[in-house]
């Protein structure tokens, strides 16, 4: 051992050995710097990757274009590369169309070296945008191009271009908003003041309707619902019946045969005018109680049926108070239904109440919450409420609490009477602070994140402490700043890609 090591020793010292390690040139070993540029406007992002300059040397640009109001990549268009030298000279490189969606591939070939202002222009149908991008240095020679990297002082998350294209994803600028004192607090759905309405047997008889809406129905004000055809008085009656129709045809013969004799005796200047007159007016008495007993008589028929109602009879029809849903109905086509029976019971659902539960604690304070949102059942927003009905003065003496009571609108139907929800009363406003959307921050162990994008595929994971929350946005307390811009859509599949081991650190086919 110890002779090995000896060996080992004096072939290390020897002048041959230093002459063989230093023989390798340094230039071997380093290759020129590679740039990335990301670049934002209103319209569009621009990453663009690209080698160091190298007067006369073609260098591929890998220019990736998105649109800031879908977050997709720009399919078609013209890009230009500008450079601008001190002199005022100008050298323009073009691509007429992308390589692959959202990627143009522009061969930059600066004659002379030196300083020069950057720039690169889209143009597309209907848009053009324009990004300035500062200084930008042209290499004598490749020696000259070849420098380091600085170091990364935080660790990045790659998220390819044309993984964010493909994704649901979108990102967002932080700014400083505003938010309110929040009173988070259990609430139940109730319908409005007026919003519910009975229909009711205003007289016993047979509801005579074909269909009966069923639960659920919408119905508007002033809709027919149900007809009720009134019955009569008993069975027992019929022979009265006939023989009031009996006595009703003979008063007509009779009368007839009295405006017949009055008709001649006139024609004849044997009798008065008024005789005529009192024997019409007799004989059209008499063809009524004809009518009239006839009715009856078809009334106490169709009664003994059990479905419809004839056409000499006039049903009474049943119509809708309020424009709202059916919630219950006690009503069956043909049966029999006494007076002051609810039928139908009526609801409006496009506006109901929103009672709010609060702990009699708050009683002090509470005249400073008179707006109020309510937290949507399932999903991350919040919906606005109308406007404030009451504050309840009466506190349950079993659950110690009062009732705040909110208008809230629900035309598309997605609250129900009687449901539990959440409400948010919203207090005072504070001081600006920096937020974000609600849908940016991402549970990551148990921990509040954001990932703030540093460059177009290069993102950190920040660990917040978060503030208020007010409409789809919660203010951050610690850990970003304004001007900072965080993925606001698609946080947690940059989170699932910084978990994996499969994803490639960087990379494109160009």
């Amino acid at each position: 051992m110890w002779i090995v090591c000896a060996g080992l020793v004096l072939s290390a010292c020897r002048p041959g050995a230093q002459n063989e390690a230093s023989a390798v040139p340094k230039s071997a070993k380093e290759e020129p710097h590679k740039e990335a540029v990301s670049h934002w406007t209103g319209k569009t992002e621009l990453f663009m990757e690209y080698p160091a300059l190298i007067a006369g040397v073609k260098s591929r640009f890998a220019v990736h274009f998105t649109s800031l109001q879908t977050f997709k990549a720009q399919k078609a268009g013209k890009v230009e590369v500008i450079l601008k030298s001190k002199d005022g000279s100008t050298e323009v490189f073009t691509a007429t169309a992308p390589s692959r969606p959202g990627i143009f591939g522009v061969d930059v070939q600066p004659k002379n070296s030196g300083e020069y202002e950057m720039a690169v222009a889209l143009s597309a149908a209907g848009e053009t945008d324009r990004h300035e991008l500062g200084a930008v240095r042209v290499y004598p020679d490749a020696k000259a191009a070849v420098h380091e990297d600085e170091p990364s002082k935080e660790e990045t998350v790659s998220f390819l271009k044309e993984q964010q294209w493909a994704l649901d994803f979108a990102t967002e600028v932080v700014k400083d908003r505003p938010a309110r004192e929040v009173m988070r607090v259990p609430a139940e759905i109730s319908p409005r003041v007026g919003g519910e309405a009975e229909v009711t047997a205003p007289f016993s008889g047979r509801l005579a309707s074909s269909i009966v809406p069923p639960i659920g129905t919408t119905v508007q004000k002033g809709q027919v619902m149900a007809t009720i055809v009134s019955p009569t008085s008993s069975p027992s009656e019929l022979p009265a019946l006939e023989l009031a129709k009996t006595e009703a045809e003979a008063a007509l013969q009779l009368a007839r045969k009295e405006r017949q004799r009055a008709e001649r005796l006139l024609s004849a200047g044997a009798g008065p005018a008024r005789k005529v007159d009192e024997a019409r007016f007799a004989e059209q008495t008499a063809e009524a109680r004809i009518t009239a007993a006839t009715a009856r008589l078809t009334q106490y028929q169709s009664s003994r049926e059990a479905s419809g109602y004839p056409a000499t009879t006039m049903p009474f029809l049943l119509r809708a108070p309020i424009t709202g849903l059916i919630t219950e109905t006690h009503a069956a086509s043909g049966s029999n239904v006494e007076s002051g029976t609810a039928l139908f019971k009526i609801m409006d659902a496009d506006t109901v109440y929103v009672s709010a539960i609060v702990p009699e604690s708050e009683l002090p304070r509470i005249a400073q919450f008179r707006e109020a949102e309510l937290e949507v059942p399932g999903g991350q927003t919040t919906r606005k409420l109308n406007r404030l009905i009451s504050v309840g003065r009466l506190v349950d003496p079993n659950t110690r609490t009062f009732r705040v009571i909110y208008e809230a609108s629900n035309a598309d139907r997605s609250l129900a009477i009687n449901q539990t929800v959440y409400a948010r009363l919203l207090g005072p406003t504070g001081r600006p602070q920096p937020a974000v959307p609600v849908s940016a921050v991402v549970d990551d162990g148990g921990r509040p994140v954001v990932f703030v994008q540093l460059e177009g595929e290069a993102f950190i994971r920040r660990p917040v402490k978060l503030g208020q929350t007010e409409g789809s946005y919660v203010q951050i307390a610690e850990g970003i700043k304004p001007g900072d811009r965080v993925v606001s859509r698609g946080a947690y599949l940059i989170r699932l890609s910084a978990m994996s081991n499969q994803i490639p650190a960087h990379g494109h086919v160009h």
